[in-house]
């Protein structure tokens, strides 16, 4: 019993390590400026005028004075201890002549918006970071995360999706944590949740943490053309972009492709490559996203014929220019140095370094795949004539009427027409000449004398006159 609770323990020790939180950042919060159009939060002497159609509920945190208020047809606010909203004639001194503000449309923050999401490793350093990097795909949340709307605070999500449903581990709205879809649903189906969430997918909770220690694939890729949509993919300065697996931009820097065994842990190795080089000082400029990806192998770069798994470690930097990608290329061939003395005790069979600033350093896995393929196929085109050989099959092809029949359809020895030469007026064929009588008929035969010294005939063409008479 005492072993069984060790376990639960180190497994529950286990889920926390390799948990991922996703924050969303927008807000419908009425302090917060960037809401009104004029960029600054309502005061006394101020009108405030909500959009007719809006469909929004709004987070008050403290007590407000207004000249005047126009509500929408369908809202909500949620107030916080003390605060309030009233309306009171006059003007506010310290607010000065006042006008309309208008609070901003809340529709236009979408789900699969990468920036509108931060990422941490814990709940706490969603507060103050650090923050984690991750490629486009992986930057909204993914199917074992832990999606967090901020306490006191309240918001309106699009969720429409490619499919039905947005999976993730857990939802916590209002301080609130929905780790069972059922009370969930009950949730995002009464008047606040439609207010928050709309869209035409809804948000599943599975509840289920990534358990595989190799790490889990994020599942985003459906929904890649609306990720991509909201991403504006900046100018680049290199000499060979690279394109990540699930980022939506080419980037200046390095990608390392490792090739795992089971033995390998990702959260180990995370950590590992935090301490060793992302700590010290001359690193620091450098984002780091480390995740398992499917590739698709491709036989002479065209043909696919499987798919595996690696983990992809993207490094970018933030130097421009002649420097761009740099500095990350320096950090990969480190991380190379370091698999190449440890990869064994790390569970890393493989490494790839893929530079921005050049070819790639080393063959990629499906390029010595497809050479390895190849071959294969050359052996076995030998073997077969080897084996054919051996059996007389091909002695048993008649060449001299493949020759014959080469000839007949007109096919020249190197695959082209065969060249006929020139019409000779001279020699026309028989079927274009004139009918002359006795030209080509029995009595011409008569013509022909065989002697000893050859074969002797009369030409037609010249009558036999003596020119000695």
């Amino acid at each position: 019993m005492a072993n069984r609770k060790v376990l639960l323990i180190l497994l529950a020790l286990f889920g926390s390590t390799c948990a991922l939180y996703k924050q969303w950042i927008p807000d419908t919060n009425f302090e917060n400026a960037t809401n009104w159009d004029k960029g600054s939060v309502p005061c006394g002497s101020d009108q405030v005028i909500f959009p007719t159609s809006a469909k929004v509920a709004v987070y008050v945190e403290t007590a407000h004075t207004l000249s005047g208020m126009i509500l929408p047809v369908n809202g909500e606010f949620i107030l916080a201890s003390g605060a309030g909203l009233s309306v009171i004639d006059g003007q506010d001194p310290s607010c000065g002549a006042g006008g309309t503000t208008y609070f901003r449309d809340p529709d236009s923050s979408k789900w699969f918006d990468p920036a509108l999401w931060k990422a941490a490793s814990s709940f706490d350093h969603l507060q103050s970071g650090p923050y984690l990097f991750f490629v486009h795909e992986e930057a909204v949340p993914c199917q074992h995360d832990d999606v967090v709307f901020r306490d006191g605070s309240s918001f309106r999500v699009d969720v429409s999706a490619h499919e039905n449903s947005v999976p993730v581990k857990s939802v916590s709205v209002l301080g609130r944590r929905f780790g069972d879809n059922s009370d969930f649903s009950q949730y995002s189906s009464s008047h606040l949740g439609k207010l928050q969430f709309h869209g035409s997918s809804a948000v599943q909770i599975s509840g289920l943490a990534c358990s595989d220690v190799t790490g889990c694939e994020c599942e985003n890729s459906a929904n890649r053309d609306r990720i991509c949509l909201n991403v504006k993919c900046p100018q680049l300065d290199c000499k060979s972009p690279l394109n990540p697996v699930g980022h939506c931009c080419e980037i200046c820097g390095a990608i390392v492709s490792i090739h795992f065994s089971d033995s390998f842990n990702i959260e180990s190795y995370h950590q590992r490559l935090q301490h060793l080089f992302l700590s010290l000082s001359k690193y620091k400029p450098i984002k780091m996203a480390m995740s398992k990806v499917s590739i698709t192998q491709r036989l002479l770069r065209f043909i696919p014929y499987a798919v595996t798994q690696e983990i992809q470690v993207v490094l970018l930097d933030e130097n421009t220019g002649p420097q761009s990608g740099k500095l990350a290329e320096a950090l990969a061939q480190d991380i190379i140095r370091d698999i190449n003395a440890q990869g064994s005790h790390l569970g890393i069979n493989s490494a790839e370094l893929h530079a921005s600033s050049g070819p790639s350093n080393g063959m990629s896995g499906g390029a010595v795949a497809g050479i390895i393929l190849g071959i294969l196929v050359l052996v076995a085109v030998l073997s077969l004539v080897v084996f054919l050989h051996h059996r007389g099959t091909l002695a048993k092809i008649n060449l001299p009427s493949l020759i014959r029949w080469r000839q007949n359809s007109g096919i020249g020895e190197l695959g082209g027409p065969l060249d006929h030469g020139f019409d000779n007026p001279m020699f026309e064929k028989q079927g274009n000449l004139p009918e002359i009588p006795g030209l080509y008929g029995p009595e011409s035969l008569k013509s022909i004398t065989l002697t000893q010294s050859g074969v002797h005939f009369v030409n037609p063409l010249y009558d036999e006159t003596d020119f000695n008479a």
